[in-house]
């Protein structure tokens, strides 16, 4: 939640591990080599060079990525791949696409197409062009004609889903409380703090409607490191869908737009940050060229926007407060983020961002 990187809270991937697991899986074959492992916070991966080709392989804590957890995952990325979206192949082993091992359940996925531009680049920076903001609009775009015929339900309370149950509910209030009281570490950790009188005071300004948006599975993680690329700067494949579940829309939209035009690590010891105007005018537009949105639609997207965060925000408190005991990164996952990116878009240069945006998409 910085720019500063931080030791892996998972530890790394061996040889000897892998090895161990990658024979389960027929398809890759006997290891040779590992080649990088990746720096990001929620689980451990790496690229595994072996007999059969080459594979990114994921480990994750069993009580944060469930078998059943990552088969829902799975599924829906077999439809978008069924329906010709870009999207990893992912392995099966002895029938099954994951498997547990003691406390870590794994995942294989063959390396996929394209050029890993953002690879050293923190999660949540921008673009580097306007084209590819525009490209990541039309990856978007089709993601979404793809996925309206994927008809599984939502996921269950696993940690660090961004779940759609809170600001499209009749009463937002009731469904933060259900939120909390369902997950013990989270209602523990908020038990001393005035969290109902935080959340009232940002629930106050969801749009009206949210309820009657159309079911859809999105991404929920739409930013530049988790797209490959082409030489040309179109999307070259989709991945990373550990967030993916039943939401809207708008709600996968907002979410591409709150991770990719504002530079939220760089609003530290009070800095001031500025949103970019022409990476979210350049993704809304590719975006409606594929899909069109209303005047009204338009509306509710810039609404929704200071709030689309809200949701997953609330599931890393409960990752950091459960799973890794750590209330200090709990505290700035909830003041830091989830508290403080609402209030940036409340501020002048916030208002100014959503002016400018709505100005330019003509709503």
């Amino acid at each position: 939640m910085g720019t500063e990187l931080e030791a892996p809270v998972w530890p790394a991937i061996t040889p000897e591990e892998a090895g161990a697991v990658l024979g389960r899986f027929a398809q890759a074959g006997r290891l040779i080599a590992l080649h990088w492992h990746s720096p990001r916070p929620f689980s451990a991966a790496t690229l595994v060079e072996a007999e059969g080709g080459r594979f990114i392989f994921k480990r994750h804590h069993r009580d944060l990525r469930s078998l059943d957890a990552l088969m829902q995952e799975h599924g829906f990325i077999a439809h978008l791949r069924a329906a010709g979206v870009n999207v990893p192949e992912v392995m099966a082993a002895e029938g099954c696409t994951a498997i547990a091992r003691g406390e870590w359940t794994y995942e294989l996925h063959r390396l996929s197409p394209g050029l890993d531009l953002y690879r050293e680049r923190h999660s949540w920076t921008g673009f580097l062009s306007p084209d590819h903001a525009s490209a990541a609009g039309r990856a978007l775009a089709r993601l979404h004609l793809a996925a309206r015929d994927y008809a599984a339900p939502p996921r269950g309370t696993d940690p660090l889903i961004a779940g759609w149950t809170i600001l499209p509910a009749s009463d937002p209030m009731a469904a933060v409380q259900a939120y909390v009281t369902a997950r013990p570490a989270l209602a523990r950790f908020l038990q001393d703090r005035p969290w109902r009188e935080e959340m009232a005071g940002l629930l106050c300004a969801v749009p009206p409607g949210l309820a009657e948006q159309a079911p859809l599975w999105t991404h929920n993680d739409w930013h530049p490191s988790n797209l490959l690329w082409t030489p040309e700067g179109e999307v070259a494949t989709i991945f990373d869908f550990g967030l993916a579940t039943q939401s809207c829309a708008l709600h996968d939209l907002a979410t591409a737009l709150e991770r990719s035009a504002i530079p939220w690590l760089e609003m530290q010891d009070g800095a001031a940050i500025k949103g970019d105007v022409g990476a979210a005018l350049g993704l809304i537009t590719a975006y409606r060229e594929m899909l069109p949105l209303s005047l009204a639609e338009l509306d509710t997207l810039l609404a929704l926007l200071p709030l689309v965060h809200v949701e997953f925000a609330l599931s890393e408190v409960d990752y950091f407060a459960g799973l890794l005991n750590d209330p200090a990164q709990a505290a700035m996952a909830w003041d830091g983020y989830l508290i403080g990116h609402a209030r940036w878009f409340a501020s002048a240069a916030g208002q100014a961002f959503l002016a400018d945006v709505r100005r330019g998409a003509g709503a």
